[in-house]
């Protein structure tokens, strides 16, 4: 008996000695069942197929061949997409130098806007995470810096070939045969993929400017010279090579530390019970998968959900001159062909929790809407013809539970939460960032040196 005791007691030691860095997590029925699940849709290369690679892993991230990622690249980019100096070319000379391109994509929005119509230049404030940022009533409102979609977000950018909800920033791939479309869009003639070519078309859009005397004024040279020093010094101050540099830092952008990814790399218990089961649902019932899948959890298509615009619902601003019947019909907009009427690119499902608003026309403000939303099938919109709408709107037949358990796995499981590890602690030219209005400073609580 005294034997059994003394052997009980050493054993108990031992388990109390091991440190926690050696626990390995054990499989659970729940962990095995989706396994078994995604290695069936991945088309057979297993869990992989969904995993992000690290941020500094440039082999692995897909990359524009005319634009690959260097170190250097991504250094000057993460600066220049939060340079609120950059703002040099506002339509109201008060808003000089007031905006960026952060200002509708932050980081901790998500690295979307924080409301529901993101507002670059006559745009003041910030709030937390953006959520208070107005137009400023001071100017005229044909001035504003507002789209007339919701601002999408950079996260798992890399992962994609077009850009824009109706996917007409890119001039190859997915935009091969719309080449007669691209009248306003020459930058598509670049032969660049659609994040470099809304990187470079955006700096016009938004207002900002790049040339030698804001490289030479706010202490860029160098890092232009270091990602760029193959160009001839006369083309290397630009639009384009800023926009290069931007899109290749915005490649980096991968929520590759939420549980989800944890989960896939091995931690069973990155992920609870009720998210598990969740991820079940979204890889087997709900069939989310068949738009939803790969790394980023986005395919390269559209689709008609029949969601809001912006037109039919309070707070939101349409700008005259804008040609919304065209806006409203996503990739038909773009390409003239009725088949693609209202339907819009597919998002990635990243740390849509951060961002408060979802749907091209921020028509939804919950998560747990937008499921039902698409279970229940009752189109917000009039316009979207039935013909185009999705096949799977309105005909996945989920329980209360299941929508819960979805609910729960794409706001949870799909967050990253360290974010700001992109974020730059300061800017070349020491102003606040992604604002520098007066009220921005103040919600900052930053002083700028300008």
């Amino acid at each position: 008996m005294t034997k059994t005791i003394t052997l009980l007691f050493t054993v108990l030691l031992l388990c109390s000695c091991t440190s926690d860095d050696e626990y390995i997590p054990i499989a659970s029925n729940l962990d095995k069942e989706l396994k078994l699940l995604l290695v069936d849709i991945s088309k057979e290369q297993g869990l992989a197929y969904f995993m992000l690679p690290e941020s500094d892993d440039y082999t692995n991230i897909p990359q524009d061949p005319l634009n690959p990622i260097t170190k250097e690249k991504v250094e000057l980019g993460k600066l220049l997409l939060h340079e609120t100096a950059l703002g040099k070319n506002p339509k109201v000379e008060s808003m000089k130098e007031t905006y960026s391109c952060a200002s509708c994509h932050q980081a901790t929005a998500g690295f979307s806007s924080g409301v529901r119509q993101g507002v670059g230049e006559c745009g003041i404030g910030f709030g937390y995470n953006g959520s208070e940022r107005v137009i400023d009533n001071n100017v005229p409102v044909d001035s504003v810096d507002i789209q007339p979609v919701r601002s999408p977000t950079l996260l798992n950018v890399a992962y994609q070939d077009v850009m824009l909800w109706n996917g007409q920033f890119g001039g190859t791939g997915t935009n091969e045969g719309t080449e007669a479309n691209w009248d306003k869009i020459q930058e598509n003639f670049l032969g660049l993929q659609g994040v470099e070519v809304q990187a470079i078309k955006g700096q016009g859009v938004h207002r900002l400017k790049v040339d030698k005397d804001f490289v030479d004024t706010f202490g860029y040279k160098e890092m232009f010279d270091q990602a760029f020093g193959d160009i001839e010094e006369s083309m290397r101050y630009t639009t384009k090579n800023a926009g290069l540099a931007i899109a290749a830092y915005e490649r980096t952008l991968l929520a590759n530390k939420s549980p989800w990814q944890e989960w896939l790399k091995g931690d069973y218990d990155a992920m609870g019970t009720v998210e598990k089961k969740g991820a079940i649902a979204f890889f087997g019932k709900a069939k989310c998968y068949e738009c939803h899948t790969g790394p980023a959890l986005n395919d390269t298509g559209f689709y008609a959900f029949g969601m809001g615009d912006f037109d039919n619902t309070k707070n939101a601003v349409v700008l005259s001159g804008v040609n919304f019947e065209n806006v409203k019909k996503g990739r038909g907009g773009f390409t003239k062909n009725p088949n693609d009427d209202y339907k819009f690119k597919t998002p990635t499902l990243y740390n849509l929790i951060d961002a408060g608003f979802y749907g091209h026309g921020g028509t939804f403000t919950s998560i747990k809407d937008v499921v039902a939303y698409k279970n229940k099938g009752v189109a917000q919109s009039t316009e979207v013809t039935i013909e185009n709408l999705a096949p799977q709107f309105g005909t996945l037949n989920l329980t209360d539970q299941e929508i819960e358990n979805l609910t729960v796995f794409i706001e949870n499981s799909l967050r990253d939460t360290d974010l700001t590890r992109y974020v730059p602690e300061t800017i070349k030219s020491g102003y606040c960032f992604p604002n520098n209005d007066e009220q921005s400073q103040m919600d900052l609580g930053c002083k700028t040196k300008k």
